[in-house]
This record gives C-alpha cells, structure tokens and sequence, in this order.
C-alpha cells in the first residue's frame, strides 16, 4: 500500500473514531441509582414553595391566567429566539398529553439530566441547566405537588426550529459545555445560611441566570457574566444588571430588593413591566424569609459591569 493510501486510511481511522466519540459523549445520560434512591419521597406542601419560585405556571398556563387557572398546564406559550421558536408543552397530570404517566425517576432526569421519560435530550429552553443545581429533595417535592394538578388534556404544538438546531444528539455536546450541577457562586465557610438559601433559590429553581446572564453564541449562560445583564431572548430589549454593579440594582438595599419581590414596585415608585410581571407575581407567593434570602444572595453576587452593550445613539436627522 502505498503512502498516501496509507495516509487516507489512518485519517479515515481517526475520523471514524472522532465521530464515535462525539456520539457517545453526546448520548442523554440519566441519573444514577444513587442519585434516584436520594430523591426520597417529596412533599406536596413544600413543593409548591418550588412551584412558585421556579415560575411553572408563567410557562406551561395560558398567558394572564389567574387564580385556578393558573394550576391548568396545557402548555403552548411560544418562546421566540434566535433559535426558532420553542413551545411549551402540557405538563399537566392527563396521563397522554401531560406528565400523569411519569414516575419521579422520569420527572427527576428532566429537571436534573434535561432527558424526556422516552430518553431524548430536552432543548434547554426548559432551564434544566438551571434546575440541575436543585437539591434531590427539591425535585421530589416539586412531583408531590405536580401530581395535585388537574389534568388537561389536549398536546402543545411542537418546536419550529431550524437546521441544525432541529437535530436532538447536538444538545448533548451542549450539555457537556453548559450542564453542571456546581454553585455558580461559591462562598466561603462560615456565609450566612441567608445567603446560601438565596443561592439556592436564584441558581436553582428560580433560574434567575437564565434571563439575567449574557450567553455565548451556542446559547450557554457565560457564567464569568453572571447576572450581569443580557439582550432579551425575545425583542430587541435588554435583561437588567442584577450585580451589585451596573445599571440595574446596585444602588437597592437588601429591603428594597425584597421589597419589589413582594410588591412590584422599585424605589423610585416605578412599577415592575415586561417579562418581569410574571416573574414578580411568582416572587410574591414565596415567603418574606425567601424574598429576603434572594435579596441577601444578590447583594452578596461578584460585580459586573453591564453584560450588553451599550445603546447606540440613533443618527441626525
């Protein structure tokens, strides 16, 4: 054989092992039976605490229900990005459209593993890259109260997405750059339990950082930006600095922080607006100790400055 073709064969060797790398590293991976046996057995009253904070409802309800209707998870709210159009569906407990089928086993890989009960990768529009920093118990009390819901039947519509977000198995090397069950922030021994909780709250189920964080061209939250302010997914608007730098709240205290959680108003006597209405009526449901945990935790955060750029001035004329 000569040379060359000993050259192509190799490189058609290396390539074909390339490619069956990246497939195996790319292949959804569940939890462990460690990981499944820590789950427990969850409770409904304090998953509705995780209900809340995480903003289930603002997603999977009709826009602008209130009251009952907020607990009916049909699904269908549209989530227009640069990366097509994803689509919330039915998690509600109908056994065929929803989740009523599901086991705590199928729920948890969704939240933590961001892997369907029929074991695909989830597009991380659903903020399981948030939802992986939960505790086990968490999850499974967030299940204890999904399973009060009622049932809804009727599927969502599916994703618009183009080529080649449209082809599932990228999302696991995806994951490998952007799923992690680590703290954003690490404190040091001896932070307060305030602090932590809030942490808790923020990087987890309330995935403050999905919204708030510049993201890298893949679409990865850039956590060395945390919090620092990003373009909206949708528009052409912007996401607020929440460090204690920038423009957006570094000039609140912790009580005006919680302040606004509860009652949607700044200190300047503004009122909360956009995407953030839903967000502040979760907010409200939580407890005053939780609303004054994510104020602690944010003031708590490194600085940055503003994670978007700066307006342009519009031209003469």
């Amino acid at each position: 054989m000569g040379a060359f073709k000993k050259f192509a064969v190799a490189a058609l060797a290396l390539g074909g092992a390339g490619a069956a790398a990246l497939w195996w590293l790319a292949l959804p991976e569940r939890l462990s039976p460690d990981a499944v046996a820590a789950l427990g057995t969850g409770d409904a009253a304090r998953g509705q605490r995780i209900f809340d904070a995480g903003g289930c409802a603002s997603c999977h309800a009709k826009p602008k229900s209130e009251g009952e209707a907020r607990l009916l998870l049909a699904g269908g709210v549209e989530l227009k990005t640069g990366f097509g159009t994803f689509v919330a569906p039915n998690i509600s407990t109908d056994p065929n459209d929803g989740i009523g089928a599901w086991s705590l086993e199928d729920f948890a890989n969704a939240m933590l593993k961001g892997v369907s009960r029929e074991g695909q990768h989830l597009y991380p529009a659903f903020p399981y890259a948030s939802y992986a920093r939960m505790k086990p118990a968490e999850v499974a009390d967030l299940y204890a109260f999904m399973k009060t819901l009622p049932s809804v039947a009727g599927s969502a519509p599916g994703h618009t997405l183009p080529f080649p977000v449209s082809i599932r198995s990228g999302v696991g090397l995806w994951k490998l750059l952007y799923l992690s069950d680590q703290p954003v922030v690490a404190f040091a021994d001896g932070t307060p339990d305030k602090v932590l909780r809030g942490r808790d709250l923020v990087e987890g189920a309330g995935h403050c950082g999905e919204c708030h964080t510049p993201r890298s061209p893949a679409g990865g939250a850039d956590r060395t930006q945390w919090l620092a302010g990003a373009a909206a997914a949708e528009g052409q608007g912007i996401v607020p600095n929440i460090t204690p730098e920038g423009s957006g709240i570094s000039g609140w205290s912790e009580s005006d922080i919680a302040s606004y959680l509860e009652t949607g108003f700044t200190p300047e006597f503004d009122s909360v607006g956009g995407t953030m209405v839903e967000v502040q009526k979760n907010m409200a449901r939580l407890s005053a100790e939780d609303r004054e945990a994510i104020a602690a935790y944010l003031k708590a955060t490194p600085p940055h400055p503003n994670g978007y750029p700066a307006p342009q001035p519009k031209p003469a004329g």
